[in-house]
């Protein structure tokens, strides 16, 4: 990850406006150490990877024995650590990169329940966006509310404030987009890169970028990393909790701001508070839940039912409440929405 100069920026703008402390945690990238394979182990989400690692190297999540139940591995490895990962003491052994990503993730637990005659090498996928396919094979279980806002740099040409409309048309490369902006998009397979061209969509089928998205790179950014905006004329969808945590010191998540700053759409602010009371806004119009995938076959199984299962569950519970809201996501309790709550079973899908 490049955490150098623009990072650096980034850390004391943040701090300076917000004023945000450096905050003591625990170093949680991956299990530690990583021959402690625990009982589920998980992938996926960039997003999300930072909070379940919390929770899973944390206290909250544990089994009756007092043993932790998750072990989250990142989807892109952590500064000096080795791409390939092994999620089980039987071996499964794989690279990052075919789990980068939610639908990375995903995929590699459809893999898993698809294929009977190998240990599950994956049991949970992070997730940032919802079922993609129509079906019961997966459930997705809702523990937190995230929203996504467009970024831009602190000394951006570009506007901080712009609609829905307008960044349609921007996505979508039209005639009559906005002067002066290019658009960038994460890589493929990025929950979030699904989840912001779904919500510019006015039907249930995603936008297709226009060929003016990402022009010029010769490749697409890593979601959540504001260094990839190198130009006062760019903007890149952005996690809104992501870029809170990245702004706290916090000593797992590395700073990826850059020069990056998150911006208003529909004049809807993506924070509220000041200082190191602000969070994000659960009213923001980008707003989604983030899951934790697992096979709906397995849902009444112990280590399952116990880590993800109903409001009860260890990572619903109050103390892992607090985890979550200091990783910068939010309350489902608090979207308005009383169908949709922390450890729900309901939704499912084949993908």
């Amino acid at each position: 990850m490049n955490v150098k100069s623009y990072a650096k920026v980034g850390a004391a703008v943040g701090a300076a406006v917000f004023g945000i402390g450096i905050l003591a945690a625990p170093a949680s990238a991956d299990p530690n150490p990583a021959t402690d394979k625990r009982i589920l182990a998980g992938a996926g989400s960039d997003t999300t990877q930072y909070v379940m690692n919390g929770l899973a190297n944390g206290t909250t999540v544990v089994n009756s024995g007092g043993a932790k139940i998750l072990a989250s591995w990142d989807a892109i490895p952590p500064s000096g650590v080795a791409d390939n990962i092994s999620t089980k003491a039987s071996g499964c052994t794989f690279a990052r990169s075919t789990v980068n990503g939610s639908s990375n993730g995903i995929n590699k637990l459809i893999a898993e329940i698809d294929d009977t005659t190998t240990t599950d090498c994956v049991d949970f996928a992070r997730s940032s966006r919802g079922v993609a396919t129509a079906g019961t094979k997966l459930t997705f279980i809702p523990f937190a509310k995230d929203a996504v806002t467009y970024a831009s740099r602190l000394g951006s040409t570009v506007p901080t404030n712009l609609t829905r409309a307008d960044l349609i048309k921007l996505y979508t490369c039209t005639a009559d987009r906005p002067a002066g902006i290019k658009p960038l998009l994460p890589q493929a397979g990025s929950g979030t890169r699904s989840f912001w061209l779904q919500w510019l969509s006015d039907t249930s089928t995603p936008i297709t970028p226009g060929s003016c998205v990402n022009e010029g790179l010769s490749q697409a950014p890593q979601e959540h990393d504001g260094t990839a905006l190198t130009a006062n004329d760019q903007i890149m969808p952005y996690s809104i909790a992501q870029w809170l945590a990245q702004g706290k010191g916090l000593s797992d998540v590395p700073n990826r701001r850059g020069q990056s700053w998150i911006r208003s759409i529909n004049s809807v602010s993506p924070t509220n508070g000041t200082g190191s009371a602000t969070v994000l806004n659960p009213q923001f119009p980008a707003a989604r839940e983030v899951y934790n995938v697992v096979s709906t076959a397995r849902l009444g199984e112990s280590a399952i039912a116990e880590a993800f299962v109903g409001a009860g569950s260890d990572v619903c519970s109050a103390a892992s409440l607090s985890v979550i809201q200091t990783y910068g996501f939010g309350n489902l309790a608090d979207d308005g929405n009383p169908d949709t709550n922390c450890g729900d079973t309901g939704i499912k899908g084949n993908s």
